[in-house]
């Protein structure tokens, strides 16, 4: 019988003790005894030898990628059937969609299967910061109490009566305007995308220009895709519009700052600290300054990581894969940009 749903990924050794290990794998495996019992899905190991992964794929109409392969494109160029890619992540940067769409292959993200996570995640951070947790932790646990929590008390704030800035207002963004609305916080701001009056009233969040964002706000939150429009979208240039006691939060992906332009308006303390949870290169390299820097909260790229926002990401999934057997038109299609 063939497999018209393939889960591809790096599952390690060829042979079942890793895929039976692989959560993710289960996960939808799981979800698709329980609710999607006519799909045909099979699991093929992207570490295997390109022809055999050929083979394996030959029927597939929808291939389920878990995580970076990068002969992606042409084992899509290989897959007559293929309509659809389908991600686990939000992210699709690592997909050449250009390609894709022109082989007639259409590619989809989770559906913000993780947007409430991340937004939490996001939140987190900004108290972090704020009150320097960070140093508060360490300081209890080494027996230092409070002597070893150092910085004058002007550089430990709440959040209440903030102006947050929220760039990209989608998904993610949204929760985090909803969340902080809560907190007293005045939140704006700045998006490509244009929303209606009711989605902005939900928000309670007021359009702004980005130089009035950067200008006015108190905390910097990014939530944007990363492409080679939102590349670098905070270099130099925006950092210095920023207030010296503003801080910056990201969740997205790292290249969408400058790192090195973070770092050098970090160390001159031209704003007051960063919240990050991506980096450019990543994991993060042992030299990088970020780690130095006691104005900066790091964690290692798990935004995401939450129970629910896994097994929303394999229902999204499953139900999206399914629409494309059903030949219904997918939902969540990312576009080239």
């Amino acid at each position: 019988m063939s497999n018209e749903i393939i889960i591809l990924g790096n599952f390690g050794n060829s042979d079942n003790s890793a895929l039976q290990k692989d959560f993710q794998s289960q996960e939808i495996l799981n979800v698709a005894n329980k609710k999607y019992k006519n799909l045909k899905i099979g699991i093929v190991n992207n570490q295997e030898d390109f022809q055999q992964i050929v083979e394996k794929c030959k029927d597939a109409k929808v291939i389920i990628a878990q995580g970076k392969y990068d002969l992606l494109t042409d084992l899509c160029s290989q897959l007559k059937a293929l309509k659809l890619v389908q991600t686990i992540s939000a992210g699709t940067e690592w997909i050449d969609k250009p390609q894709l769409k022109e082989m007639g292959i259409k590619v989809s993200n989770n559906g913000g299967a993780n947007a409430v996570a991340v937004a939490e995640h996001a939140i987190g951070l900004m108290f972090a910061v704020n009150r320097k947790l960070d140093i508060q932790i360490d300081s209890a646990k080494n027996g230092t109490w409070m002597d070893g929590v150092e910085g004058d008390r002007e550089e430990f704030q709440t959040l209440v009566g903030k102006t947050v800035g929220i760039i990209g207002l989608g998904r993610i963004g949204s929760r985090v305007a909803k969340r902080l609305y809560g907190w007293e916080c005045k939140i704006i701001y700045h998006d490509t995308q244009v929303f209606d009056e009711n989605y902005e009233k939900e928000c309670n969040a007021k359009k702004v220009s980005l130089v009035e964002l950067l200008e006015n706000s108190d905390v910097i939150t990014l939530h944007v895709p990363y492409d080679r429009l939102t590349r670098h979208l905070i270099s130099q240039e925006e950092l210095d519009l920023m207030k010296k006691s503003a801080i910056l939060i990201n969740t997205c992906r790292g290249g969408v700052v400058d790192e090195n332009a973070l770092i050098k308006t970090l160390e001159s303390k031209k704003i007051r600290a960063a919240g990050l949870d991506v980096t450019e290169v990543e994991p993060i390299e042992e030299n990088n300054p970020l780690l130095k820097l006691s104005n900066v909260i790091l964690t290692p790229h798990l935004a995401t990581r939450a129970k629910q926002s896994e097994v929303n990401a394999m229902h999204n999934v499953l139900a999206n894969a399914s629409r494309v057997i059903e030949n219904k038109e997918p939902e969540w299609v990312v576009e080239p940009v």
